[in-house]
């Protein structure tokens, strides 16, 4: 019969780690712990634009550099402007630098302290508290001076998981900040590539009403030709003026949204105000292939979907860390150095040292623990319904980029149309009011207002369609790989 004797420090061992794992807990991610498909009607959206959009496999632009998503070089350049100059971006990575100095701080608390001492101490006592006789009075030195060099060191025994859980908590807080930078860089790079877009449409704009002012300004010499002619009244002529000043009215406000977003594009870029170089609405080809993937994706490749992961993953640790409060401390201090009366005589014979260990168990703190403790699971429970919301804005944002991309393609087709029929009215009512007279210039008046409305709308449609593609591939958490 063979028996097996196991050493007492091996079963207390054995007794700390098994009630250490009932202290602290193990974190497990909370998934995508949601109802049903974060995205809205995806099926109905890539039968709707002719498979342009695919989904239900794990292809998504998100994982596409933005050099090839987008194509104008110049707004290339201007991104790759942006990532490195932009100031929020620059604060965001300083933060991670921050982030970074509280984990190594938080690594280094498993090692034991360690300080350095230096004292001199001198005393006068008075021959009365000696309670001397007069004869003595004298004989006897009534002050002293001591030197003592010593170090000191201390270490927390980390029995609970306290030191530990500190470090995970930190360690999360640390890829926190890194997601919160990548999260800055996404839409930093959705917002470089808005302005410049609006840039390109105000162009365009701007480029449509300057067009028509020529031509309504023609429009105004032939009205008064033709009233000469006996053709039209004088009503007409002023007519013309007036829609010719409708179309003049526009260009300052054009090109005030122009300055103004050139000046906003310029902050992003750390730019003082100034020009931005660019190329026109006419020249983007906007990418087809719009791949959304699958909803769990949002987890891997949106930034800010990680960092409220992380954030809970945080306040998690910080519920084990509260936890272990209510546990023993097992700290163990020690002393040693040099202390003498004669300060030529400091390092010899005259060597003191100890050694103290210390168990504190916290049996009344005032309800400090307690607290500590119901502050970090509602802090917890904050951090998991912030995660919630923000996945669900996540979908929210993906669905209504699919659909502002659904419905600018709608239109695009059917504004064609109606600007080819609105130019064939405005045609056809000029030739009747010149050479018969079947129609008068309010006719020709509302068939010119409609097409300028219509061209400058369709120029807003193309606008619509590049920005949803931005929107989309932001809101699919693209841009930082």
């Amino acid at each position: 019969m063979i028996r097996k004797y196991f050493k007492p420090q091996y079963i207390i061992l054995a007794a700390i780690l098994a009630a250490t794992s009932c202290v602290t807990q193990k974190y497990q991610q909370p998934g995508m712990d949601v109802n049903g498909q974060l995205y809205r009607d995806t099926a109905a959206n890539v039968a709707t634009i002719s498979d342009t959009l695919t989904s239900g496999d794990t292809s998504s632009i998100a994982d596409l550099p933005y050099t090839q998503l987008f194509s104008d070089t110049v707004l290339q350049h201007l991104i790759a402007e942006g990532i490195h100059e932009n100031l929020d971006l620059k604060t965001a990575m300083q933060r991670i630098n921050e982030a970074y100095a509280n984990l190594k701080q938080s690594k280094a608390a498993f090692w034991p302290s360690l300080d350095a001492g230096a004292n001199v101490t001198f005393s006068k006592q008075s021959a009365a508290a000696l309670n001397l006789p007069p004869e003595y009075i004298g004989t006897f030195p009534l002050s002293t001076t001591n030197y003592q060099l010593s170090l000191t060191t201390s270490w927390e025994a980390d029995i609970w998981g306290k030191l530990k859980s500190t470090k995970k908590a930190a360690f999360a807080n640390w890829l926190q900040s890194e997601a919160a930078t990548r999260a800055v860089q996404t839409q930093l790079i959705a917002n470089i590539a808005t302005y410049y877009y609006q840039l390109l449409s105000l162009d365009q704009q701007l480029k449509i009403t300057e067009e028509t002012l020529k031509t309504r300004i023609d429009e105004v010499k032939t009205m008064k030709a033709l009233k000469e002619s006996a053709v039209v009244t004088g009503a007409a002529v002023v007519q013309s003026e007036a829609n010719r000043y409708a179309a003049e009215v526009l260009i300052p406000d054009l090109k005030r949204n122009i300055r103004e977003t050139e000046n906003a594009l310029c902050v992003l870029l750390a730019r003082t105000p100034g020009a931005i170089k660019r190329t026109s609405m006419d020249e983007q080809k906007p990418y087809g292939n719009l791949q959304t993937g699958v909803s769990s994706l949002l987890l891997k490749n949106r930034p800010d979907v990680q960092q409220a992961e992380l954030a809970f993953r945080t306040a998690f640790e910080n519920t084990n860390v509260a936890r272990t409060y209510f546990y023993p401390q097992l700290t163990l201090t020690a002393q040693g150095g040099a202390s003498t009366l004669l300060i030529k005589n400091l390092f010899d014979m005259s060597i003191f040292y100890n050694i103290v260990s210390g168990l504190t168990q916290p049996i009344f703190n005032k309800g400090l623990n307690k607290a500590r403790l119901s502050i970090a699971k509602a802090q917890q429970q904050e951090a998991y319904y912030g995660y919630r919301q923000t996945l669900l804005n996540a979908g929210g944002e993906v669905s209504n980029a699919l659909y502002a991309y659904q419905t600018a393609i709608e239109k695009e087709t059917s504004r064609g149309l109606q600007i080819e029929s609105l130019n064939k009215a405005v045609n056809y009512t000029k030739q009747l009011l010149q050479y018969s007279s079947a129609t008068n210039y309010t006719d020709v008046l509302t068939s010119e207002q409609s097409l300028l409305a219509a061209q400058l709308s369709g120029v807003n449609d193309k606008l619509q369609e590049l920005q949803a593609i931005v929107e989309l591939y932001r809101a699919l958490g693209g841009g930082w790989k």
